[in-house]
């Protein structure tokens, strides 16, 4: 054994140490499955101490220049910790927007003043983030955003709207695309980006209720609503092409991000284990052929989605299409998610469809609220159907 993989090795029995020593107790009240449901103070408080407790141990942002929070040592050992905190099943490290998409576009192309006073606040949890891109008239369409931002001396004046702002009324900063030229002779070339404050007078959060009876998403209104002018990153003009570079942190295709669990990972094994006392016609369920066949196929994919993305990092085996695993990660695990909780409930039978917070319900109606929150991330980041089409143009070649 060479000394460096002995070191990792010692590594990670650290972890595994600390976080069965450190991980937190039920706390006797329902925990998000993924960063957008946190809907309550409740919830927040038990997150962001959480968040801030494996910071401090030098567990979060490994990869991160120590002068801004992080630790300065090679992504490796943030791999480390990330696999243990999935083996052991610790809460989510819920500030996903900071630590996963404004934090790595910051260390990459932000300023050294940007870095000092953005970074370390995403990984303690003291500073939350959000996202403002999708307009309720445009979805997807990043495009065409008609959030306005004027210049006006020191400040941009903003006014409009955007949707689906996750934690959107407990963000202090945002991520907004907003449009600072409405005469530009490409659409594209008229959007700017920013790193808004959002505690600002004149900006306005209403939270969404969704199917489960869950908050999280936000509609975030701007009227007359003054940001400084130095929270624009870049130039004025340079939105979409920043906006370009923080979807590819969004959609995994680049790496950077600070580490911790984003959600509550479901894997095939837990659904096997939740149907082995199920049973159909006075038999286990999983005695049935046609469920075995179609818990087979899932198996034979999720194997292959995480070949692919342990592929994705070896150039000699992506030569061919060297972008191609990256680009379509976001669909392949989205979907593939979506589809293996929505066999889990129909492999409950009538049990499938009672509904969350049900006492009749399976394991409280986790299985129900994990299929409806996942379409969540089938949207999140592009429609599994712009997906589909940045495969079809970027890796199969096909016109738009």
């Amino acid at each position: 054994m060479n000394a460096a993989v002995k070191e990792l090795e010692d590594f990670r029995r650290e972890v595994a140490s600390w976080l069965e020593l450190n991980k937190p107790k039920d706390p006797g009240f329902l925990l998000p499955q993924t960063f957008m449901e946190v809907g309550s103070e409740e919830q927040l408080d038990f997150l962001r101490e959480w968040q801030h407790k494996v910071w401090s141990a030098g567990y979060l942002g490994m990869a991160w220049a120590k002068e801004h929070g992080g630790q300065g040592v090679d992504a490796i050992y943030q791999s480390v910790v990330d696999q243990e905190m999935r083996r052991q099943a610790v809460p989510i490290c819920f500030n996903v927007i900071g630590l996963g998409w404004a934090g790595p576009l910051i260390n990459d192309i932000g300023t050294e003043d940007e870095k000092q006073r953005y970074l370390k606040g995403i990984l303690s949890a003291e500073d939350i983030w959000c996202q403002g891109f999708s307009e309720p008239d445009h979805g997807s369409d990043l495009g065409n955003a008609r959030t306005r931002a004027e210049r006006d001396g020191d400040d941009y004046v903003v006014n409009g709207s955007k949707i689906w702002t996750t934690m959107g009324n407990y963000a202090k900063y945002m991520i907004l695309l907003a449009r600072t030229n409405p005469e530009a002779e490409r659409k594209y070339d008229g959007l700017s980006f920013f790193l808004a404050p959002m505690t600002v007078a004149g900006v306005d959060t209403r939270p969404i209720r969704k199917l489960t009876g869950e908050f999280g998403f936000t509609e975030t209104f701007f009227t007359d609503a003054r940001i400084p002018a130095d929270c624009l990153m870049g130039g004025e003009g340079d939105g979409w092409k920043i906006a370009m570079k923080t979807l590819q942190y969004e959609r995994g295709a680049e790496a950077g991000a600070a580490g911790g669990l984003a959600l509550v990972r479901i894997v095939i094994d837990d659904l096997i284990d939740q149907l082995r006392d199920v049973t159909r016609d006075g038999k286990p369920v999983l005695e049935d052929p046609l469920i075995r066949d179609q818990l087979v196929s899932l198996i034979m994919e999720e194997k292959a989605v995480t070949l692919g993305d342990r592929r994705s990092g070896i150039p000699a085996l992506t030569s061919d299409y060297p972008m191609s695993l990256p680009l379509s990660n976001k669909l392949r695990w989205t979907e593939y998610a979506r589809r293996m909780r929505q066999f889990a409930i129909n492999a409950q039978g009538a049990d499938g469809a009672l509904f969350v917070g049900d006492d009749r319900a399976r394991e409280g109606g986790f299985w129900q609220r994990a299929y409806l929150n996942s379409f969540s991330a089938t949207i999140g980041g592009g429609t599994s159907q712009v997906q589909a089409n940045i495969v079809a143009e970027h890796v199969l070649g096909l016109p738009k």
